[in-house]
Formats: structure tokens, C-alpha cells, sequence
């Protein structure tokens, strides 16, 4: 029988993933959901000992380019949740892109400059920019806040540690050119588990 896949098999993943799971159940919304999961999310981020080295690695050859590594470190039988870290070089970036799920982004390691965008008209427009250290979290819930772009600030590799319910790297989401706010069918893929064939949407 399929089962719920552990990349990282460590049983404070399992026990985060079962409170996240119960917390998801019980609530109404997803603005509930994330609410409810925030203090065991804050646990997770200040806990230095769970994630090893393998994860916080930089991966050259990239979906997200720059040398970012996205590494799956659980991920639903159903796809209808995931836990990764996102791993950015210094001075790289992601590219604007959306998520297409709600859920909670944290940073475990580095400093980050995020920039936060709208579609509006048929184009892109700036509506937030935050610096993030350690610590730090945030909420996704689409269709406000879904669209942004981060880039590591600090010298040594920035680290985060993203919980949303989907199957984040392997689904088709969508990157965007800021200037003119075309975008097109994105895939991020991970560095550790492959993505079916699936062809991009039109």
C-alpha cells in the first residue's frame, strides 16, 4: 500500500507532522489551520539539532536556478501536504513565483531579503518588502500573499523550512517577469525525489 513519505525519517519530523495533521483537522480554515500550527512551526525553526547537513546543501543544477536546492523532507501519500527546505546561496535568488497552497514558510538559517507581489491589471505590482532573520515566519494563503521572491542577504547560505499543503516542487505553479507580469508554467522539482513526467500545462 502507498504510504506518507519520510526523506528525513526522524521522529521529531514525525511527531511535527502528527500535530500539524491533527491541528489541520480540526480546524475550519486555512487561516485557523495556520494559526493553530504556528507554535509548533516557532519549535521547529528554534531547534538547531533536527535538520542535517545534506539538507541545508546548495544544488547546482536547480529548477528554481541560482544553485537553489529544495529538499523534501515529508510529503502526504496524497500530496494534499509537504515539508521542505528551501536552500538559497548567498547573494542568489528564487524567481517571483506562487505556491498555489496555503501554509507556513520560516527561516531556520541566514538572513533574507522577501519581496511580496500582487497581480493587478494583467501586471505585477510591489506591495511588501521584509527583511527576515532566524526565526522568522510567515503565512501563504492564496490568493493575498502568494506571489513573492526572496533573496539570501546574509554570507552564509540561507536555510527556510516550508510546511504547505501541496505537493510544492513537483506541481505546475507559475514564475513571472516583474516588469511586464507575464509568467509561465514553473515547476521547482526537488533535489532528493524525483516528479512524475507530467507535461506543463498550456
Amino acid at each position: 500500500m502507498p504510504a506518507d513519505e519520510y526523506p528525513l525519517d526522524a521522529p521529531i519530523v514525525r511527531r511535527f507532522v502528527a500535530e500539524v495533521t491533527r491541528a489541520i483537522a480540526a480546524s475550519g480554515s486555512a487561516e485557523e489551520a495556520c494559526e493553530a500550527i504556528r507554535p509548533t512551526f516557532a519549535e521547529l525553526l528554534a531547534d538547531a539539532t533536527w535538520l542535517p547537513p545534506r539538507f541545508r546543501e546548495p544544488h547546482p543544477e536547480s529548477g528554481m536556478g541560482g544553485g537553489i536546492g529544495q529538499w523534501l523532507l515529508y510529503r502526504a501519500v496524497d500530496r494534499s501536504l509537504s515539508l521542505f527546505s528551501l536552500v538559497v546561496p548567498s547573494g542568489s535568488e528564487t524567481p517571483v513565483h506562487d505556491h498555489l497552497a496555503w501554509g507556513l514558510v520560516g527561516l531556520y538559517r541566514g538572513t533574507q531579503d522577501e519581496e511580496i507581489f500582487a497581480e493587478r491589471g494583467g501586471r505585477l505590482e510591489l506591495v511588501e518588502r521584509r527583511e527576515l532573520q532566524p526565526g522568522d515566519f510567515y503565512a501563504l494563503i492564496p490568493p493575498t500573499d502568494d506571489i513573492h521572491r526572496v533573496r539570501t542577504t546574509s554570507a552564509e547560505t540561507s536555510v527556510s523550512i516550508h510546511l504547505l499543503t501541496n505537493d510544492t516542487g513537483c506541481v505546475w505553479r507559475h514564475a513571472y517577469e516583474p516588469e511586464s507580469g507575464a509568467k509561465r508554467p514553473f515547476r521547482s522539482g526537488y533535489v532528493n525525489v524525483p516528479c512524475d513526467e507530467a507535461s506543463a500545462p498550456d
